[in-house]
């Protein structure tokens, strides 16, 4: 139910809009000028105001004393072109024309309403996306990474293309972004792009769209990831693992900012800046001839290259905290921390996976663990084994424990199946044999297996 002021001289539209508007709380002023004192005292979530002259001034001001997103809506008898246009041009969110229906009405405050719910959503979630990406938020607590985010801080603003190195799991999509969203361009699109999860066939696609009728089966236009950052940036994550061909287009991007549709003639400009990523060594590439020298130029204009977890020891406590503080809030579980020998653990592992070895290993614990505490009975990693007695427990509750353990993982990746293997530490066989074994299926699943 929405709070609307309706600003309406004549009784009988204000009755019309009532009817409209039955299920919402109204308030009706006669004149603009009272519903501006009003507004001076209360909120309200749509406006609609009766207007006859002047529709760009009287929005404006209307404008002024409103909280951000609030919609206003203009009524009048004058629905000419210029009236319309004029109105739409200073804010107004809806032209409607006397005569109107009371349905009239009411859509176009529920329109309203949805918009500015919308808009709210969308203003959350760049204050929260601005905070993730902050600077001052990441985590680095040795010298390597100092350097690091010293290094990134310094060139965010810039034009120039930049070359994030690093192992496997180490952040670099998670710094990419930070980028994008301290630079010039964090109004416009931030695109991902994995070239090591899409296939060859459908990368091209995917990067440059195709045309209808470019191959079988395309039986749309469909754009392009470069074409939909277009002002912003796109993160290339493990661009090393390109094919040769898709390598000569995108140096093409970079040198000429253009590119054709798969199956196109069409030339398409786009003004994007690249932040590429490789945990490959792109110089032994160059010389092996499998990543294209002159490519490897384009990219590596400005290059930081991030450190194994390993390498920055001083981060892994406050990681861990941070991470066990996020992972309990998204799973609705209260921890209050680590025991030491946990942590003492985590300070003599390799982690070998880096940070996202350690996020899944503390997700798994946290939806293991019985205590008030994170203990050496809910960690496994690689090369370690807790030894504890053998359980008396039956084995068909071990087996219960291991179906729920599954059910859980699976719900938070959203049944996608090889989100799930990585929550749990498995091998995709090994997460397909658990889903045969327990008799799981899913409706969105192609074949409930």
């Amino acid at each position: 139910m929405a709070k609307v002021l309706l600003v309406e001289y004549d009784q009988t539209w204000q009755d019309i809009a009532a009817q409209g508007l039955g299920a919402h709380r109204i308030e009706c002023c006669p004149a603009l000028s009272e519903a501006l004192k009003r507004l001076e005292a209360d909120a309200f979530d749509v406006i609609a105001v009766s207007l006859e002259s002047n529709y760009g001034d009287n929005v404006r001001n209307l404008k002024t004393k409103l909280p951000a997103h609030t919609p206003v809506l203009v009524v009048s008898e004058q629905a000419r072109t210029e009236n319309v246009v004029e109105a739409i041009k200073n804010g107004a969110f809806d032209f409607i024309a006397k005569p109107y229906t009371p349905t009239r009405m009411k859509l176009a405050v529920e329109q309203a309403v949805e918009n500015r719910a919308l808009r709210n959503e969308i203003d959350y979630l760049r204050r929260t996306q601005d905070t993730t990406y902050d600077f001052e938020r990441i985590i680095a607590v040795s010298p390597a990474m100092e350097k690091v985010i010293s290094t990134l801080k310094r060139i965010a603003d810039s034009e120039a293309t930049i070359l994030i190195t690093g192992e496997t799991g180490t952040g670099k999509s998670m710094l990419s972004g930070t980028v994008h969203f301290n630079s010039r361009r964090r109004a416009k699109p931030f695109v991902k792009i994995n070239c090591a999860n899409i296939p060859e066939t459908l990368l091209e696609s995917e990067l440059f769209g195709h045309e209808r009728g470019a191959f079988t089966g395309a039986a749309k236009t469909r754009t392009g990831r470069l074409e939909q950052a277009n002002g912003g940036s796109v993160f290339l994550d493990e661009i090393g693992e390109l094919s040769p061909t898709l390598q000569a287009k995108l140096l093409r991007v970079l040198e000429e900012k253009c590119f054709e549709r798969l199956g196109g003639n069409q030339t398409i400009r786009t003004d994007i800046r690249i932040i590429a990523a490789t945990h490959k060594n792109l110089e032994a590439n160059v010389e092996s001839g499998s990543f294209r020298e002159d490519l490897y130029y384009r990219i590596n204009v400005l290059r930081v290259h991030l450190p194994p977890l390993r390498e920055r020891s001083g981060c892994i406590e406050p990681i861990s905290r941070y991470l066990l503080g996020k992972t309990s809030r998204e799973l609705k579980k209260n921890f209050e921390d680590f025991a030491p020998e946990v942590m003492e653990l985590f300070r003599r592992h390799p982690w070998p996976g880096n940070v996202r070895e350690l996020s899944n290993t503390i997700e798994r614990a946290v939806l293991l663990e019985e205590n008030n505490r994170i203990t050496l009975q809910s960690i496994s990693l690689s090369g370690f084994t807790h030894k504890t007695e053998i359980s008396t427990k039956p084995i068909k509750d071990l087996e219960t424990s291991e179906k729920d353990l599954l059910l859980k993982a699976l719900e938070l990746s959203d049944w996608v199946q090889k989100d799930a293997a990585n929550r749990l530490g498995v091998t995709a066989r090994k997460l397909n044999y658990m889903i045969k074994k327990h008799g799981i299926t899913h409706n969105r699943w192609r074949k409930n297996k």
